[in-house]
């Protein structure tokens, strides 16, 4: 699936089963949470943080949790992710090009 295939699925989603998207600030607020809750299962599989009884690694559904929040924010908005990030990429590339290679922290 492209990223503007599943734009699209999302969009179609929201208008059969989701009635219509929640306002833009309260689609923002349901990433922050959704990230929140990545945060936690990362914490607990790759921090210090243990799973409480019941909790489980779950690390691709929340990422997919998070990705669909981002999604319905895009559609939204009339932001296309493709195309911003083809050129979050490119604008990386050129700022980029020789800070991480000539990053000593980076070269352990």
């Amino acid at each position: 699936m492209t990223i503007k295939e599943a734009q699209e699925a999302v969009d179609s989603w929201i208008k059969e089963y989701g009635v219509r998207y929640f306002s833009e600030l309260t689609n923002m607020a349901c990433l922050t949470e959704e990230v929140g809750e990545l945060a936690r299962v990362m914490a607990r599989t790759y921090g210090d943080q243990s799973f409480k009884p019941g909790e489980k690694a779950n690390l691709g559904e929340e990422m997919a949790d998070v990705l669909w929040v981002l999604l319905c924010l895009a559609n939204q908005t009339g932001v296309d992710l493709t195309e911003e990030l083809r050129k979050s990429i490119e604008k990386k590339t050129f700022r980029d090009r020789t800070r991480h290679l000539d990053n000593p922290k980076l070269k352990a």
